[in-house]
């Protein structure tokens, strides 16, 4: 069940970092920063991690090159654990 939650956010958050690098483009609406970060220490860490790079996306933004990679930390440790109790 743990897993399955932080797979999903892991989508949504790669998801979004597409979605705001595509709206970017059009000068469109975008999703704010906050809602990003909110994705990304709410479980997605790993996929906005994934999804910054893939997309090109905030790359140049200093907190986004700290606090995502933290994230993504915080999730691969929690994964791994989480591993570890169901073996």
């Amino acid at each position: 069940m743990a897993l399955g939650y932080l797979a999903f956010m892991s989508s949504l958050g790669f998801a979004a970092m597409g979605i705001d690098k595509w709206k970017a483009r059009r000068r469109s609406w975008r999703i704010q920063e906050r809602t990003l970060f909110a994705l990304a220490f709410l479980g997605g860490g790993i996929g906005s991690l994934l999804g910054m790079y893939a997309f090109h996306h905030k790359t140049k933004h200093k907190k986004f090159v700290f606090l995502l990679p933290l994230a993504a930390f915080l999730y691969a440790v929690i994964v791994y654990r989480l591993i570890i109790l169901i073996l």
